[in-house]
């Protein structure tokens, strides 16, 4: 199925109504005009449009918003900083780039075990507060946080193939902070590099593999023609949560209406984007470039303990942290999964 194709489909059901009631009903106030980044290239110029199109349509031509590709501006790891100077408006961004800046980061991005299905990451977030406690931590730094954005697969891609942990100890491998600290603890060494330099790094064998992704971010970053070996490593399904935020001074300076429309947009774009995702991988995995497989269950399992033990770092952080773990425990528990 093609990419746009793909946008028609998502764009149907639940998360297309909502949006189709504001519609024409926003209180044209102040015109507004928003510079946003997100963090990824051309294959999500579809997606972006849709979205920039949605808010324009539906504030009565109020809110136009100006998107732009990962790096156009700042560089991806900045724009947390970007976003709460007000150097950027808005961003989509993932929060495993700023873990040192904000306490519940890694939490908030999918750290390894926290969910296994959307509808329990979603449990978590709405249910249980996750998105209140998120939302607390960007206050602080003067930017106000919509909600996750949920991507599809994320797991390991190698020039060589993996069939063990042990395998990776040899391996010098690409990951955010939120992964690296789970595979510190099986000396498995890592480095983070943006997405940007993935392609060069692994041809040149300045790294062994990359831990990013599913198989459509890997083939839109052109990665297959230098790593094909795929290995899914079951720590976490959705993989990773970007979060949507703007500048909290832009957003207190908009009407009720305009900010009504955007947070109705950025729900339905979340609800594309995850769609976009999910199914642009299945369409990858057919094509027949990457060669599949999986760890053994011993070390899935491996990975899973020491995932938790992970959690109890992070709880320790901030009380903030201390509740957030909390819900992910509750939530594991409710799932049957501790």
């Amino acid at each position: 199925m093609k990419r746009r194709d793909l946008l028609k489909v998502a764009a149907t059901g639940m998360a297309a109504a909502p949006l189709a009631m504001a519609t024409g009903s926003a209180q044209a106030g102040d015109k507004v005009r928003l510079r946003m980044q997100t963090l990824y290239g051309t294959e999500t110029d579809d997606l972006y449009k849709a979205f920039a199109d949605d808010v324009k349509t539906s504030s009565n031509k109020s809110v136009r918003i100006s998107r732009f590709r990962g790096g156009e501006l700042v560089s991806n790891d900045q724009m947390l900083e970007a976003v709460s100077k007000g150097t950027l408006d808005m961003c989509q961004g993932y929060g495993g780039y700023w873990a040192g800046q904000l306490d519940i980061a890694k939490i908030e991005s999918g750290i390894p075990g926290a969910w296994t299905s959307f509808d329990e990451a979603m449990y978590l977030h709405k249910a249980k507060g996750l998105t209140d406690l998120i939302a607390e931590a960007y206050a602080e730094k003067g930017v106000h946080y919509f909600g996750p954005v949920f991507g599809g697969p994320y797991d390991l891609l190698t020039t060589k193939p993996v069939n063990s942990l042990a395998d990776l100890k040899n391996m010098k491998i690409r990951a955010t902070a939120t992964v690296a600290s789970v595979l510190e603890k099986f000396d498995i060494p890592t480095v983070y590099l943006p997405s940007q330099e993935l392609y060069v790094a692994l041809t040149t064998g300045a790294i062994d593999g990359v831990i990013y992704g599913g198989s459509l971010e890997y083939k839109a970053l052109k990665l297959h023609e230098a790593a094909k070996h795929y290995t899914y490593l079951n720590m976490i399904n959705p993989g990773y949560a970007d979060g949507m935020l703007i500048n909290k001074a832009k957003w207190d300076s908009l009407s009720d209406d305009q900010r009504k429309v955007l947070e109705l947009a950025y729900a339905k774009h979340a609800t594309n984007m995850h769609a976009w995702n999910v199914n642009g991988c299945m369409d990858v995995n057919g094509e027949g470039i990457f060669e599949f497989a999986s760890l053994p269950a011993e070390d899935s399992n491996a990975l899973t303990a020491a995932a938790m033990s992970v959690w109890k770092d992070e709880a320790k952080k901030s009380e903030r942290n201390s509740k957030a773990i909390a819900a992910l425990t509750a939530t594991a528990q409710a799932a049957g999964r501790v």
